[in-house]
């Protein structure tokens, strides 16, 4: 299945436009908590994650995972 992983807070959205290709809802769950686990390597330890998601969806659009980035366990 193609999941695409958009970072989203109350008034601003980052779209992924590219996506990947995941065998499974478990594989998504992995490839995001990866993802969540760059983006606190590449950013500043000041770097406020608080009220921001990653979500996960379909090629549909429709969310299959939402995790906070202030409390994702990695």
């Amino acid at each position: 299945m193609h999941c695409f992983f958009h970072l989203v807070h109350t008034h601003e959205r980052i779209l992924d436009e590219t996506g990947i290709e995941v065998s499974d809802l478990e594989a998504a769950h992995y490839y995001a908590l990866k993802a969540i686990q760059e983006l606190r390597q590449e950013g500043d330890e000041e770097t406020d994650w608080d009220g921001w998601q990653l979500q996960v969806t379909d090629a549909s659009g429709r969310i299959l995972l939402e995790i906070p980035l202030d409390t994702a366990q990695h």
